[in-house]
């Protein structure tokens, strides 16, 4: 199946979530980054409760909206942005950029009916002459390893979705950041350091959430947005 080809309906409410339908199963299935980030949910949802956090978390959502755009359009198109406010984050990553070579897919719609997730990832394709799951990711300031734990979850989930729906096996997971002080950074990791530890979130956010209910609820949100 080229999933290039298939649209992934996605539904969202206010504090449900985001769901897919998986258009093999029909089953509603939870974003990945929902899933790997469910842990700390309740903790980030008071933060934004104070307006001056809502604000910055928005402004985080813009800008890595923005980045995620421009890095789209110059791999798909070679087109390099002219707006000096959009090279901020651009420019520092655009020697990694040229790190990759072939490109499989980009922001491509992606699912899984063994893990139950789904979503879209950045892209997948060859960085330093390796098949890779790459994703781009801005912050305010330089990240440590061990503070993105969540980013190698997400990548190494979508390896494994990567591999269920083409058959192709990637070891290789690729973080790139550019961070507001100018900066960025390179992060490369093997899916089989992650496997055990995502396995274990996984099986924490079902512990924690009905699956039955989540058809219940994300068959419910697409009812109304009809």
């Amino acid at each position: 199946m080229n999933t290039n080809e298939v649209k992934l309906v996605s539904v969202e409410g206010e504090g449900a979530g985001r769901y897919y339908q998986s258009p093999t199963s029909g089953k509603w299935y939870p974003s990945v980054t929902t899933v790997v980030n469910h842990e700390d949910a309740e903790k980030w949802k008071k933060w934004r409760e104070d307006p001056e956090n809502a604000k910055a978390s928005q402004m985080a959502i813009n800008r890595g909206n923005k980045l995620h755009s421009l890095v789209e359009d110059y791999l798909k198109k070679g087109t390099v942005p002219t707006d000096i406010s959009e090279r901020w984050h651009f420019d520092p990553l655009f020697p990694l950029l040229q790190n990759i070579g072939e490109i499989y897919a980009i922001e491509t719609p992606m699912w899984s009916d063994n893990l139950r997730l789904a979503g879209r990832t950045d892209c997948i394709g060859e960085y330093k002459g390796e098949p890779s799951i790459i994703d781009f990711k801005t912050a305010s300031k330089e990240k440590r390893r061990a503070w993105i734990k969540n980013y190698f979850h997400q990548a190494t989930a979508y390896s494994y979705m990567w591999e269920e729906r083409t058959g192709q096996r990637i070891e290789k997971l690729v973080v790139l950041i550019a961070t507001d002080e100018g900066t960025s950074q390179e992060f490369i990791e093997d899916r089989g350091d992650y496997k055990e530890s995502l396995g274990s979130v996984i099986k924490s956010y079902w512990s924690k959430y009905n699956f039955k209910q989540i058809q219940e609820i994300a068959n419910g949100m697409a009812q109304k947005a009809l």
